[in-house]
């Protein structure tokens, strides 16, 4: 018995924790911002891989989902406007 609780206890410390992604709670309908506060665009779509697709001066562009996160419940991207305006 002590060697099941010692034997799951091992493995319960072994296993790494999973860690939310910053932009997990990120949904569609949200404005996305940058960090300087500027207005990106419209969230139409959050893809499976945590990336969004962004309707940024008429037209879709994807914003990698590892650049973005919540900043009080908003959505900001760590991308300069100007960066983003170079995205195809």
């Amino acid at each position: 018995m002590i060697r099941t609780l010692l034997a799951a206890a091992a493995l319960t410390l072994a296993v790494p924790a999973v860690a939310q992604t910053p932009a997990a709670d990120i949904k569609a309908g949200r404005v996305l911002k940058d960090e300087s506060g500027a207005r990106i665009g419209k969230i139409d779509k959050v893809l499976a891989d945590g990336s969004a697709k962004v309707i940024f001066d008429g037209r879709y562009v994807t914003i990698p989902g590892a650049t973005m996160k919540l900043v009080d419940g908003d959505p900001v991207t760590s991308m300069p406007k100007r960066d983003i305006a170079k995205l195809n």
